[in-house]
């Protein structure tokens, strides 16, 4: 079960830490790659000597992904970009570069506009490149004196993002893995995870299913489509591949049920026998194919199993059946009424609520503003060495004082692990470094540590990030060998200042709770819950429960990120423990919803329209008083003969009346404005 959100969680041991660190597929590939484009990006920085050697470096972390289709496309689509950009701000300087007072004034016009398109549109998984250059260019502006200089500045500008993503094209054009060879990884890893589950029921390996589930076959589908458009693999493997990701997507469901439900626990030699038929299909993953014709081993005098046990057994012969195969067309029963199709928002360049929600231009004026801030005071105490600042508010904001406060912590110990890394670098290595190919090296090696960290989970990304912007910053210092200690210094004092003043503007100046998330995430886990039990089709109802749980994964994650918030904005502690047992009573619930497919229509339709109306948040006082749609078990049909079923049956009303109870409980007490920090 999950830590309550409202209490601490335990303090993170040296076990902990060092799982967080530990080899996962594709991870060392990825740092390797990463060090690379790093150490040539300086190699053509230094030969050209380009100012900002450490930041041209440091760009190849945004531009980096695991295969090598969507870093080209991120590489190409910053280039782009970065001329546009570029080129507006060139028109700009050319009015405003002999009035000082204009100068500032266009620095925080555009500085806003950018970051308002950064957050409000499709731009949003680049926004921090776009803002990093932007910065650095805006910063070149205002100090130069003359024309030439302005023009010279900005295509250093260009430079310092086109190099690293030049260098990446390349690269990953020669040596990224394809799409198909990463999705092929991530199915053998999270295969090999059922089968350690079932094998060993350990902690991290549940936590680890937990995780895959949480994070949903989106990647995975996402790599299949860019290997489709790769034309690199046959149509035929990309669709087996696709049917391989959705059985896995079952698998993983249905090895969590056997691990949560004490009801549908199976003994250990069937455990053994599934564990050791998944670990094969993992090796054929590995190996570059996929599994067909898979046949479960069970031996002639198996035992009987209770009735959920059972069920669960069933589904996952099903499932290893028509592993890569498509199963026979399912047709819809009769009485099932068809489910009228909801229309799609279309789609357009900015999100749907770019001009509604207020929190887009909350966020490009509060970063905008921590920007300029930094840039007054270190003009004001003319302390240019501390120009970092500036560019580090453009990196480390993010949208909730949540978050903020829970990577503040990552930033500043990946900036002092940096720093004390660079630092004892320009110490004890630099005075022996007398090429370039020293240089490189330290480099390499540097990205190689920083990018492993990186590849890892966000409880740890930040740090890595924060690392190699440090130890860039400290040792990078110009053309050729740096030893200027006070370079380093001023560079390091620049981060942590830019850091706090992020900190302190975004926990201060309209603070956003993380809060506002979870009802109507609450919602739409219910929504897919409800739609779920009407599909019609063994496929679909798996589908849209993979889907449930990567957003219920989201939803717990955002849950736990509650503890961050400051007094100020956190919710009241009625509304969080009605909020955390909704949650776990959704978590309970999903697995005899996943295993009710015998429900007939009428009862079927009802417990969606439960689901439904907690869903609005319009069936409270009815599910409250115990009738109409929040009618216990005692008013359904009770004339059936299967005891399992109406075993079942009982579970999901108790779960639903205990949800009902949840809900309505802190919507007719919490009415104290304290729940107005989370509106649906």
């Amino acid at each position: 079960m999950a830590a309550r959100a409202s209490e601490p969680r335990p303090a993170a041991s040296l076990a902990s830490f060092l799982e967080l660190l530990a080899p996962s597929p594709g991870r060392l590939e990825f740092a390797l790659r990463l060090a690379l484009i790093c150490a040539l990006a300086t190699l053509v920085a230094q030969t050209y000597q380009t100012p900002e050697a450490a930041l041209t470096a440091y760009v190849a972390f945004f531009v980096m992904k695991p295969d090598r289709a969507s870093s080209v496309i991120m590489s190409l689509a910053i280039l782009i970009l970065i001329t546009l950009i570029i080129s507006f701000v060139l028109v700009i300087s050319t009015v405003v570069i002999d009035y000082p007072l204009w100068r500032v004034a266009a620095m925080a016009v555009l500085s806003f506009g950018l970051l308002f398109i950064a957050t409000a549109s499709k731009l949003r998984p680049i926004g921090g490149i776009l803002a990093l250059v932007v910065a650095y260019a805006l910063d070149l502006l205002s100090n130069a004196q003359i024309g030439e200089l302005a023009t010279r500045g900005l295509l250093y500008a260009w430079l310092f993002a086109g190099i690293p993503a030049s260098v990446s094209i390349v690269v990953n054009l020669l040596v990224g893995p394809a799409p198909r060879r990463l999705a092929e990884r991530a199915l053998a890893h999270r295969l090999a995870v059922a089968a350690d589950v079932l094998a060993t029921s350990a902690a991290r390996s549940r936590e680890v299913l937990g995780e895959c589930l949480a994070e949903g076959s989106g990647e995975i589908q996402k790599w299949l489509k860019l290997a489709a458009a790769e034309k690199s693999s046959a149509a035929a493997d990309i669709a087996a591949l696709r049917l391989a990701t959705a059985s896995t997507t079952q698998i993983l469901l249905l090895v969590d049920l056997v691990e949560r439900s004490a009801a549908g626990t199976w003994p250990p030699p069937l455990r053994h026998r599934v564990a050791g038929t998944l670990e094969e299909m993992a090796s054929v993953l590995r190996a570059g194919g996929y599994p067909v014709e898979i046949a479960l081993p069970l031996e002639d005098t198996e035992p009987a199993l209770p009735p959920e046990g059972a069920a669960i057994l069933a589904e996952m012969k099903e499932a290893l059946a028509h592993f890569a195969e498509p199963p026979l067309p399912e047709a819809p029963p009769p009485e099932h009424p068809p489910t009228p199709a909801q229309p799609q928002p279309a789609g357009g360049f900015f999100l749907p609520d770019a001009f509604t929600n207020p929190e887009h231009v909350q966020y490009a004026l509060k970063t905008t503003a921590a920007a300029m801030f930094c840039y007054v005071v270190y003009t004001l105490l003319e302390w240019p060495g501390i120009h970092t600042s500036l560019i580090t508010c453009y990196i480390v904001s993010l949208g909730t004082a949540a978050e903020t406060v829970e990577k503040l912590t990552l930033r500043i110990l990946g900036c002092l692990v940096g720093a004390a890394a660079g630092l004892a670098t320009l110490v004890f290595v630099m005075p022996g470094v007398t090429s370039i190919s020293g240089l490189l090296a330290i480099v390499f090696l540097a990205a190689l540590a920083s990018g492993w960290v990186a590849a890892g989970t966000p409880r740890i990304a930040y740090a890595g990030f924060q690392i190699a912007f440090a130890f860039f910053l400290c040792v990078i210092q110009g053309a050729g060998p740096g030893f200027d200690m006070v370079v380093a210094r001023d560079r390091v004092v620049g981060i942590l200042f830019g850091n706090l003043v992020v900190y302190a503007v975004f926990t201060a100046i309209w603070p956003v709770s993380v809060a506002r998330r979870i009802d109507p995430a609450i919602a739409s886990v219910l929504r897919q819950l409800s739609a779920m039990i009407l599909a019609a089709g063994h496929s679909k109802r798996y589908a849209i429960a993979g889907v449930a749980h990567a957003t219920m994964g989201t939803l717990r994650q955002d849950m736990g990120l509650l503890r961050y918030e400051p007094g100020s904005i956190r919710p009241a502690r009625d509304w969080l423990a009605a909020r955390t047992q909704a949650t776990q009573e959704i978590a309970d619930l999903q697995g005899p919803l996943l295993l009710s497919a015998s429900l007939d229509p009428v009862q079927a339709h009802r417990i969606a329209h439960r689901l439904d109306r907690l869903a609005d948040g319009d069936g409270d006082r009815q599910a409250a008083s115990g009738v109409g749609i929040g009618s216990p078990f005692a008013a359904w049909r009770q004339d059936l003969p299967d005891i399992p079923t109406r075993a079942m049956r009982r579970r999901i009303d108790a779960h639903l009346l205990s949800l009902e109870q949840a809900l309505v409980h802190e919507s007719s007490e919490g009415q104290d404005g304290r729940a107005d920090h989370a509106p649906a």
